[in-house]
């Protein structure tokens, strides 16, 4: 596949667009609000208990104590100052086991997210890595959803607004081709060769037998080449159940998606043989709009929609409960401190 036809592929398809133009809307729409609140930053109210709301700078490993131990995997941050060995005494002591995931505490749409499979590579990643990690047990579940919740500060219960299915880089070999080869026949893979080729290095020239699978990037991201498929038609009154028992737990969370992997949406119901992956705050996006079978004016309808539970969120978090909007110099402050590690992340 050539690089023409990828991008016309790019072209044709908004999913790959640049979110200048697809949140092109929800500029307006955000000044609107910010005249309503007087507030730049009104948005860090959202989640008071959350840094920023989530929409920016936030700890992932701050997220993971607002939430029950027995939702998510182990899990234990990693400083730029520890030695491998360090990092190997916390993990034996955490009972984290090879292989495992290493990923940045404050994420950044799935950079630097790795499966680390021996201490050869944990130290080629520790050393690389510039910035504080986190590192994790492989969750046992084969299926990996988004689902987004919404529930207002002086309400009990809340709603599941959307549900986004992942499905993950996969190919099957046919005995014949390379995996460079399986990449290239779908546009979606090939995008995903050049990072891929720095991973793999010579593993990407080699053949797979006819009907073996490999998943070459075991997390749902976008980014990294997953396909998010819509599957909303799961939202049940016992499965919004659950969830509102289980949000109810984790302090001061009210909008946000949680990503989740389990075993069956049966299971899910029910609230068992499931693990919370990371809580995603006031930037979350509803990512079911990104099915391929949706159109744009589809996504800018969710956008706006999901846009407008976060500010009346604010806004009654601001009002009733006294949680205070974030200062237009703080936020500055905070912005400056985003871009500055944005740069960091991306030269991993």
């Amino acid at each position: 596949m050539n690089s023409i036809k990828l991008a016309y592929h790019k072209i044709t398809n908004w999913e790959y667009w640049p979110y200048q133009i697809v949140y092109f809307p929800i500029y307006f729409q955000y000044l609107y609000y910010v005249l309503r609140t007087k507030s730049f930053f009104y948005f860090n109210a959202s989640n008071p208990t959350i840094r920023n709301g989530g929409f920016l700078m936030e700890s992932k490993k701050e997220i993971y104590d607002l939430i029950p131990q027995k939702y998510y995997p182990k899990t234990i941050l990693i400083s730029k100052s520890d030695t491998v060995n360090t990092i190997l005494e916390k993990c034996h002591l955490e009972n984290i086991i090879f292989p495992l995931i290493a990923k940045p505490d404050v994420g950044l749409r799935g950079t630097a997210v790795k499966k680390i499979i021996n201490k050869e590579e944990l130290k080629a990643y520790h050393n690389r890595a510039n910035f504080n990690y986190l590192i994790q047990n492989l969750i046992p579940y084969s299926k990996e959803i988004g689902l987004f919740y919404v529930r207002y500060p002086n309400q009990k219960e809340g709603t599941i607004t959307g549900i986004v299915e992942k499905e993950f880089l996969i190919i099957t070999g046919d005995g014949k081709s390379t995996m460079e080869e399986l990449l290239l026949k779908n546009p979606r893979f090939a995008f995903q060769i050049p990072v891929l080729k720095t991973e793999l290095k010579e593993k990407i020239y080699q053949v797979l037998k006819e009907g073996e699978q490999l998943n070459l990037v075991p997390y749902g991201n976008h980014c990294r080449g997953s396909k998010f498929i819509d599957t909303s038609h799961y939202i049940t009154p016992q499965l919004t159940e659950t969830f509102n028992q289980i949000c109810q737990e984790i302090d001061g969370f009210y909008f946000g998606r949680m990503d989740i992997m389990f075993e069956s949406y049966e299971a899910l119901a029910e609230g068992r043989n499931f693990e919370i992956i990371e809580i995603n705050g006031a930037l979350s996006e509803p990512t079911h709009i990104y099915d391929p079978k949706h159109s744009l004016l589809y996504g800018w309808k969710e956008l706006t929609r999901h846009f407008h539970y976060m500010y009346e969120i604010s806004k009654i978090s601001h009002e009733e409960y006294n949680n205070p909007y974030l200062s237009f110099k703080d936020g500055l402050k905070e912005f400056k401190k985003h871009h500055q590690y944005y740069d960091v992340i991306l030269k991993f």
